[in-house]
């Protein structure tokens, strides 16, 4: 496992995953609840999670048996 190469794909992902669910909160509470309000807390447990279990799964899937 290459760190290097796991914390730019956690990076990577991170902030893709953190840009998307807040453009999609901010769309949900506008279109069914009429305010403009971001969750915060949802966005960046989600962030974190696919940030670590993503570039994880990714090298592991290069190794060949």
């Amino acid at each position: 496992m290459d760190i290097k190469k796991n914390v730019t794909g956690f990076i990577r992902v991170f902030v893709i995953t953190l840009l998307v669910t807040l453009a999609v909160s901010l769309l949900w509470n506008l279109v069914f609840h009429k305010i403009a309000a971001v969750d915060w807390e949802t966005s960046l447990r989600f962030a974190i999670v696919l940030g670590i279990i993503l570039p994880v799964v990714n090298s592991n899937r290069r190794i060949k048996f």
